[in-house]
């Protein structure tokens, strides 16, 4: 988590610093470039589990393209209303 590379800990620590601001209620859609890694490392490792039910993974237009298909997305990432094709919303 703290090599070269995606440095995963600073989202966690600032999504952690968000929620500590907000009604214990409050649900956030958490756009972020890698987030299907983020969401995955979460639940595997159980990083932010308080927190969890009240986020809504979601990642940009690039990285989608990266994955050649919404079907290489993890089946749980939400990405309601977002573009994965420049045709096609999900």
């Amino acid at each position: 988590m703290t090599s070269a590379g995606e440095k995963q800990h600073y989202a966690l620590a600032l999504t952690k610093s968000l929620f500590s601001h907000l009604p214990g209620s409050f649900c956030i859609g958490l756009l972020y470039d890698i987030g299907c890694q983020l969401e995955q490392s979460c639940r595997k490792w159980g990083f932010l589990q308080p927190f969890l039910p009240h986020i809504s993974f979601a990642i940009s237009v690039f990285h989608a393209f990266g994955h050649h298909s919404i079907k290489a997305l993890i089946p749980s990432l939400h990405v309601s209303g977002v573009c994965v094709q420049s045709t096609t919303c999900v």
